[in-house]
């Protein structure tokens, strides 16, 4: 073991820990955080984490991700006394930067109120079945289905895609998803089946939160160089690594800012090694 390991181990090791979820996040958390920082994970009983946000529209979520996920925390803590909490918070929609592509962007929020210390970890992927369609027909709704992973992955019908009045949810059985179609053309004359997102009933989704806990794994075994404490993770960037064949700074980032959340202590560390140079093909002067 390194020594933040031996740290986080020393602020973590047999404490308890509460994830806030009531969608069975806690078969990927559980497993992971256990194993790096010997805690004990447990979840509250009839916890409901649905008043903060659905992404079928019933409760709009009010916040921000990172905000969200930390009130998770809490209401957890309030709720079972404990002073360790986990939550995530999932975003789905367009890549910030490959707009045609759909992207999960899951944020994972430790908080320890007994050593008044917050870590985060964020993981953006691509691994997503996250989709929506009319579909009047059941060859459209068989379509849909077979991209979207169905059955392992369930999915959602409504009459239409903001129609609130009836929503069948976690679907995951093709005579079920069939005679649910049926009744919503028969009534409505219209139908619209989307992806589930809740984790227990979207194994993509599973995938990419337990990869958000290993980063906040990583991000734990990362120590302060000032005060010791877990969590010293990159906060921001700084553009500017020199152009190859001018010299000139281009938009690519030259180096990392570290932070402390406990002591605000910042450190800026240059990129990996092999990129201390750009392409001329990201220089505004060489490829204008």
């Amino acid at each position: 073991m390194t020594h933040c390991q031996d740290r986080a181990r020393a602020l973590f090791s047999n404490r308890s820990l509460v994830i806030a979820t009531k969608h069975k996040k806690e078969e990927v958390i559980a497993p992971v955080l256990e194993a790096a920082l010997g805690v004990t994970c447990f979840v509250p009983e009839n916890f409901d984490t649905d008043i903060l946000g659905t992404f079928t529209g019933e409760a709009i979520r009010e916040e921000d991700p990172l905000s969200t996920a930390r009130k998770k925390c809490q209401m957890a803590m309030k709720a079972t006394q404990c002073d360790l909490a986990i939550a995530s918070e999932g975003s789905f929609g367009a890549h910030p930067t490959l707009f045609f592509t759909h992207a999960d962007d899951e944020i994972l929020v430790l908080v320890d109120k007994k050593n008044e210390l917050e870590i985060v970890a964020r993981e953006l992927s691509l691994d997503t079945n996250f989709n929506g369609s009319e579909v009047n027909s059941q060859e459209e709704l068989s379509e849909f289905a077979r991209s979207a992973k169905f059955p392992s992955h369930g999915l959602v019908l409504r009459p239409a895609k903001e129609d609130l009045r009836l929503i069948h949810k976690g679907v995951t059985n093709w005579d079920k998803l069939l005679e649910i179609h049926r009744q919503l053309i028969t009534k409505y004359g219209q139908a619209y089946v989307e992806t589930d997102m809740r984790a227990m009933f979207n194994p993509m989704r599973m995938a990419v939160i337990k990869t958000a806990a290993e980063k906040l794994v990583d991000t734990i075994y990362s120590c302060c160089p000032r005060c010791d404490t877990p969590g010293f993770t990159i906060t921001g960037t700084i553009q500017g690594l020199p152009c190859r064949l001018c010299g000139l700074p281009t938009r690519l980032t030259l180096a990392h800012i570290y932070s402390c959340a406990k002591c605000s202590f910042t450190q800026e560390k240059p990129v990996s090694e092999g990129k201390s140079v750009a392409d001329p093909q990201y220089c505004d002067y060489c490829n204008p």
